[in-house]
């Protein structure tokens, strides 16, 4: 199948507003979980979790967390300006722009553009030891929807500091709502510690310390990647051809120790379960990565159609990971730091990832088009028709779950 070929159409699906999560249960692992495995459907909860997984296999999950990324300033005729800070420009490195102390610049969406008429604006911020820094933003230049916005702040704090107390949480724009102060918990993952995302890696919601330690009592390893979602995985599938939609760029990390750590898995023959779908493009990039690397291919991101290029070398997941490990350890590096603009969609071939932990997704969305190429032809409908027509399952960002394995 040439996935450029495929028609969006063929991807879409009604989804009732009242059947959007607004919020998750009380209880994170207290939600429903729908199992698919083996092409047969069951219903379950998902602190089902630890005892469905395979003896064989390795947990790997994305341990990013959601960054204060929306802030406000107000004009002195009142208008309200929303900056939304989508990606670091300078630094350029998330880790290095965090702890930065008087002046950073991002990639950001602007609110209410039209109404910025002055050079800078100002917002008093008050920080959690009952200081209070002055933030001045300062629009540098145009990047193509979005600007590069230059922040300046008193105190000599961390931006990191500065964002987290000025900012607010960017909930989906789906949910049609303001955030609320329990979002500020409920939309992150109880293991998520890199700052750097503007949205959550849902599916890992549900985990509780409880059952990530019941999962680590039947001797299954955890693994952590990296990557920072960016506001495209909001980005709707507006052509009619997928070839047609530019996939968003994300930024990955992932230590050398759990890329050895994989590598060595797969070459015992064993599987791994990604949770969610930014741990699978995570796991699925690494592969490709060694591909690249193998062929003098490499210039640190992983293009949107490389996987399906008539010249890939189509390497064996194995000498593909020996080939990744043994660059990053000549150039002495500890970690993997990267860019992926890969698309899955019907016609890729899942390299790493034998099961999935996901959620339910938006229609006509690239990360349905990913639950479809990893379930196979079209299969993912029937899986989408259970939890709409018969068990009544809750979608999206705070709904239920997903366990697939083909």
């Amino acid at each position: 199948m040439n996935p450029q070929a495929i028609n969006i159409d063929a991807y879409d699906y009604p989804l009732p507003q009242q059947r959007i999560a607004q919020h998750p249960l009380a209880q994170r692992d207290a939600c429903r979980l729908l199992v698919y495995q083996g092409g047969s459907i069951a219903d379950a909860r998902f602190s089902d979790i630890a005892s469905l997984l395979p003896a064989d296999t390795a947990l790997v999950y994305n341990d990013t967390r959601v960054i204060n990324a929306r802030l406000h300033f107000r004009r002195p005729t009142g208008a309200l300006i929303e900056i939304f800070c989508l990606e670091p420009a300078s630094p350029a490195d998330y880790a290095q722009n965090f702890a930065q102390t008087s002046t950073t610049q991002w990639i950001c969406l602007v609110g209410n553009l039209k109404r910025w008429k002055e050079e800078s604006l100002h917002a008093e911020i008050a920080l959690p030891s009952g200081e209070v820094s002055v933030l001045t933003a300062t629009r540098v230049g145009a990047h193509g929807n979005a600007w590069v916005v230059r922040l300046d702040w008193t105190g000599g704090h961390t931006f990191a500091d500065i964002i987290g107390a000025a900012g607010e949480i960017p909930i989906p724009p789906y949910l049609n709502r303001n955030t609320e102060a329990c979002d500020s918990s409920d939309y992150q993952t109880v293991y998520s510690h890199i700052d750097g995302s503007v949205a959550a890696p849902t599916a890992g919601l549900h985990f509780t310390d409880e059952l990530l330690q019941a999962i680590s009592k039947r001797d299954i390893p955890r693994w952590q990647v990296t990557l920072h979602v960016g506001a495209g995985t909001f980005q709707p599938v507006k052509s009619d051809l997928i070839g047609d939609h530019p996939m968003h760029s994300e930024f990955i990390a992932v230590p050398l120790a759990t890329i050895r750590n994989i590598a060595n898995h797969l070459a015992a023959g064993r599987t791994i379960t990604a949770v969610g779908t930014t741990s699978v493009r995570t796991l699925e990039s690494l592969y490709h990565i060694g591909c690249l690397m193998a062929t003098d291919g490499w210039q640190g991101e992983v293009p949107q159609w490389y996987p399906y290029a008539a010249d890939h070398p189509q390497m064996e997941v194995c000498d593909a990971f020996a080939a990744l490990i043994h660059r990053l350890e000549a150039d002495g590096l500890s970690a993997l730091v990267a860019a992926t603009r890969i698309i899955i969609a019907p016609g890729y071939q899942y390299r790493v990832v034998s099961g999935m932990i996901t959620n339910f997704h938006q229609p006509r969305s690239t990360l349905l088009l990913l639950v479809s190429a990893f379930v196979g032809d079209d299969r993912w409908r029937s899986i989408y028709d259970h939890a709409l027509s018969i068990a009544d399952y809750r979608f999206l960002s705070y709904g239920d779950a997903c366990y697939l394995r083909p």
